[in-house]
């Protein structure tokens, strides 16, 4: 069976993840590959740029994992117990089935509120194109 290969301008570097309904309009989130696999079965990976400004709250209802690929700026991750990370490059996290997470991103002295972002990979046990 053969391997799956997209290379970068195919995925990331030629197309931003399209928008997602968010409170401050400033979430994106694309699905880039999906497994052949029933529907509950299925894997669903992609990139999720987050923007500065208001937060994301996401309340999770499938298993995922996330790697931060790059953050300009500052960005943090909250969970309901009252958890909060400043996540950096390199940093994963895995959001369990039920979780709810809060993704803020904002700017600091050496980058400007609306110059930052946070970009991640994720894996998500979920129907493609579902978030």
């Amino acid at each position: 069976m053969p391997l799956f290969f997209k290379p970068g301008a195919e995925s990331y570097y030629a197309n931003s993840p399209p928008a997602i309904p968010s409170p401050g309009n400033n979430s994106w989130l694309g699905d880039c590959l999906n497994s052949d696999a029933p529907k509950d079965k299925v894997l669903s990976s992609g990139f999720y740029k987050q923007g500065s400004g208001e937060a994301l709250v996401y309340k999770y209802d499938y298993e995922e994992m996330k790697v931060n690929v790059e953050v300009h700026g500052k960005f943090t991750v909250s969970d309901e117990t009252g958890s909060s990370y400043e996540v950096t490059p390199g940093s994963i996290f895995y959001f369990p089935d039920g979780c709810t997470i809060t993704f803020k991103v904002e700017g600091t002295d050496e980058v400007p509120e609306e110059e930052a972002y946070a970009l991640n990979w994720f894996c998500g046990l979920r129907p493609a194109d579902s978030a």
